[in-house]
């Protein structure tokens, strides 16, 4: 089975209405012979915030060192967004296995007029994944209510509520107490349920739940006596929350400063959502995970900071001020402009996109008056008219001059860019459909494809899911340049009807739904695709956004970045220097600074351009080092390079996973950071932004590596560039430029040595993320596969230098310095015979 014959299947039971119960997702467990018994689950209810506590929660026990399943909804651009394990989405080639495990019983009971719905089979996906993971514990956000909500088909080990407010008054209840009287079903058996409800509507939960543990802001008092579990330590007789919130206020554009007290712990911390909000979200997700696992408070301050939810006040920018947040509902639209109102700016351009069953009076009354908004259709068939949501800010108190309609959620977008200033704000809501379409200015991944066969365009077309018919028809026909995108189905259509006017070709994939974004595979000469996008430029849709970003990913009039970096014009060597005792290659040879020194000159010597010093080994079994230690090793190596100048010729790069260390490199002179964990210190983006340090961010399963680890790719380059996407965007969010973002898809890390061939072999492909590329191969375990002995892995290391160079690195990390720059500099003069003619290849 194909993924888009999966996907489309489990998006045509999206014709079935919602029912109440869990008998349809039991019975469908029960085919698949439970397979989620003994998985440890956390349901999460609420009628705002539950996915933001969830992405909390799951963040949090990941760093307790557990395995652990996420399930959301809805999704972004990617129907596997749903579903997760440790962070990474569910592989097609698993969505396939469970499609095909199902397919047959789910159309036998749609005969019998009692089909699974989409809700409910996308439920059993995920219990029967995690399963199969054996995840020691997952964390499922609750879809509609909670006692009748697929969710409740397993039994929680702990539960949470994080708020109440009138919603789907037609299905759960037409009051906030018979809502929440619902949600409480979630409540677990032997741990009191976790909320954030400490209004009146907190009487209709306990009648539930009975054990409640309740979290509020400090000073916060709870209606009706209902907090029994009053701190001993308050003198005061009016009940206050168990957990305690203190939300602190911004620390920087996209962090806030919160302190959480329990009744005997006290926990500050930053988390990545602003909003008072977010931080009783933090609270409930706090308390949770104190309820599951043994937690240590740095294991909980680490968490939270690194629980990043796409679309929840994101801030993308600050001139001006860009922030997507998906609020569908009044109380999360006052939630927005409470936020918002910490920050200073002058106008305010709505870009506004509701689903047709909303309140959009009271979503437009809940927001500060714009002082322009652009109301627009997201593309699904819940999406309300334009001209109805324009209407309702014009009654709403906008100038009628101020209100403007686009169809397209990326026109309306670009259309408010273009009215504001720096000083000004844009905000994208209204619902997550119309940030999902907003977002994809910023994560859009174009990938240029290498196609020098027949072989390799019946791969890529069939990596797009092609139908086999297609795969066969168009095959022949990718020539000259190919590109695989990702698009709205309506811009895929008409994207794919421009080129073939110009004489190029479109596949499209045979996921083709109105309302999800389809896989396009594009080809055609460079003139056509100029062409192409000079047509584009004028079109509706979005379609400008899209000319716009294959301008950029073909190098069509791309404009030359603003900072001179070594690797601009050319594949840069970045050599090796290792002052550690236990590194795979070279430990303990530089572990001396004056030997480290002549390490250093002996590499510049031989032409190096950049020479980056590590003061820890992420070598398996590698015992880790403290900060203190870390900087004791490689401080005095940039302060001595600094002093005898050799560093003026040079640029200083300090392998480190420590924001601390990085810091005290980059005060004593180091120039780049490399940061092989994947940002998973949340500091060490603002510690780049602060100092304007190019940085190097890997794709990182687990650093130290973990030996055998098995991992399963349906791609291995296209899915490290969607994971990359995400880790460019936040060090992005944090104040870096892009060009300044160094992306290595990280060999040996998490990779087999079927994989790093796979990625040297289409480096060029990791162009998509608009960065640049560093391959960092040097005498790495994949060299095995192919020598006898690892003492041989010093020949592999250097013609892969070569073919990286050839491939489009723009930087080569290697320890084999005089080698790698002769490598290199022959597979420049291979690609341009005229630099060595001309005498033109500087170095």
């Amino acid at each position: 089975m194909e993924y888009h014959e999966a996907a489309d299947f489990l998006f045509s039971l999206r014709r079935f209405r919602p029912k109440p119960g869990t008998e349809s997702t039991a019975d469908l467990l029960a085919h698949l012979e439970n397979p989620h018994e003994g998985v440890d689950f956390v349901q999460i209810a609420g009628s705002n915030g539950k996915g933001s506590t969830a992405r909390m929660l799951e963040r949090t026990l990941r760093e307790a060192g557990l395995s652990v399943g996420l399930y959301t909804s809805p999704h972004l651009e990617d129907l596997r967004e749903r579903v997760r394990v440790d962070g990474r989405k569910i592989p097609r080639a698993a969505v396939c296995s469970f499609v095909e495990s199902t397919r047959d019983y789910v159309t036998e009971r749609g005969a019998d007029g009692e089909s699974p719905t989409f809700f409910e089979t996308m439920t059993g996906l995920a219990l029967w994944y995690f399963g199969q993971e054996e995840v020691d514990v997952a964390v499922l956000e609750v879809g509609i209510g909670g006692k009748f909500d697929a969710t409740s088909v397993v039994d929680p080990v702990a539960s949470a509520v994080t708020s109440v407010s009138l919603e789907h008054t037609g299905i759960i209840g037409e009051t906030k107490a018979e809502i929440a009287h619902d949600k409480a079903h979630v409540a677990p058996t032997d741990a009191p349920l976790v909320t954030g409800v400490t209004d009146e509507t907190l009487e209709a939960i306990r009648s539930v739940a009975g054990d409640v543990l309740t979290v509020g802001t400090d000073g916060e008092t709870l209606e009706h006596g209902a907090g029994d579990r009053q701190p001993s330590d308050r003198s005061s007789s009016v009940a206050q929350p168990d957990v305690r919130v203190t939300y602190n206020g911004r620390a920087n554009h996209v962090e806030a400063e919160i302190e959480l007290v329990g009744n005997d712990w006290t926990l500050e911390t930053r988390i990545p959502l602003p909003g008072e909000h977010q931080a009783e979200n933090a609270g409930i997700a706090a308390a949770l995970a104190r309820q599951v696992a043994d937690v240590t408070d740095a294991e909980l301050v680490r968490g939270l900071r690194n629980a990043h939810w796409p679309g929840r006040f994101e801030v993308l920018d600050t001139d001006p001020l860009i922030v997507l947040d998906g609020a569908h509902n009044p109380g999360a639209c006052e939630r927005v402009a409470e936020t918002l109102s910490t920050y200073e700016y002058d106008d305010l351009h709505l870009v506004f996109g509701a689903m047709h069953d909303k309140d959009h009076r009271e979503m437009a009354a809940a927001l500060p008056t714009p002082d322009s908004v652009v109301a627009c259709e997201p593309t699904v068939d819940r999406a309300e008219d334009r001209a109805v949501l324009a209407e309702v800010f014009a009654d709403a108190g906008v100038d009628a001059d101020d209100v403007h309609t686009d169809s397209a959620v990326q026109d309306a977008l670009s259309s408010a860019l273009e009215r504001a200033g720096d000083d000004d704000a844009v905000v994208v809501t209204g619902s997550l459909f119309a940030v999902a379409e907003a977002r994809s200015r910023w994560t859009s991944t174009d990938v240029p494809k290498r196609i020098q066969s027949l072989e390799d365009a019946r791969e890529t077309l069939e990596g797009a899911d092609v139908t086999e018919k297609g795969v066969y028809r168009m095959r022949g026909k990718a020539v000259h340049r190919v590109v695989k995108t990702n698009l709205q189905y309506r811009q895929a259509s008409y994207l794919k009807q421009e080129l073939l006017s110009l004489g190029g070709e479109c596949a499209l994939s045979g996921l083709q739904r109105e309302d999800e974004r389809t896989d396009a595979v594009l080809m055609g000469t460079l003139a056509q695709f100029k062409r192409l996008t000079d047509k584009l430029e004028a079109q509706p849709y979005g379609l400008a956004e899209v000319a716009r970003e294959l301008r950029e990913t073909l190098d069509i009039g791309r404009s030359e970045p603003d900072r001179a970096y070594p690797w601009r014009d050319r594949t840069a060597v970045m050599g090796i220097l290792n002052v550690t005792p236990d590194s795979f290659h070279d430990g303990g040879e530089y572990g001396d600074v004056a030997d480290a020194v002549a390490r250093a000159e002996a590499m510049i010597e031989a032409g190096v351009d950049v020479i980056d010093i590590g003061g820890e080994s992420t070598r398996p079994g590698a015992d880790p080092v403290s900060i203190e230690e870390e900087i004791d090793r490689v401080v005095p190596v940039v302060e001595r390079l600094e002093e005898r100048s050799l560093a003026d010729d040079v640029l200083i790069s300090i392998d480190t996973r420590k924001a601390g260390v990085a810091e005290a490199a980059l005060e004593a002179g180091a120039d780049i950071l490399n940061d092989v964990s994947g940002l998973e210190d949340p500091e060490m983006r603002f510690v780049a932004a602060e100092y304007d340090a190019p940085l190097i961010v890997m794709h990182s399963i687990d650093a130290p590596v973990v030996p055998d680890r098995d991992i399963d790719y349906d791609d291995v380059v296209e899915d490290v560039i969607d994971e990359l996407a995400e880790l460019v965007l936040l060090a992005e969010k944090a104040g870096l430029d892009r060009e300044q973002i160094i992306v290595d898809p990280g060999l040996g890390f998490g990779k087999s040595p079927r994989d790093g061939f796979e990625i040297l072999r289409r480096t060029d492909e990791f162009r998509a993320l608009g960065s640049p590329i560093l391959i960092g191969h040097s005498h790495k375990s994949m060299f095995d596969s192919i020598t006898d002995e690892s003492e041989d892995r010093f020949v592999p290391t250097v013609a892969a230098s070569a073919l990286a160079a050839d491939r489009g690195a723009d930087i080569v990390r290697v320890h084999d310095v005089p080698e790698t720059v002769a490598a290199v500099k022959t597979a420049l003069a291979t690609s341009n015979p005229d630099l060595v003619v001309d005498d033109d290849l500087e170095w």
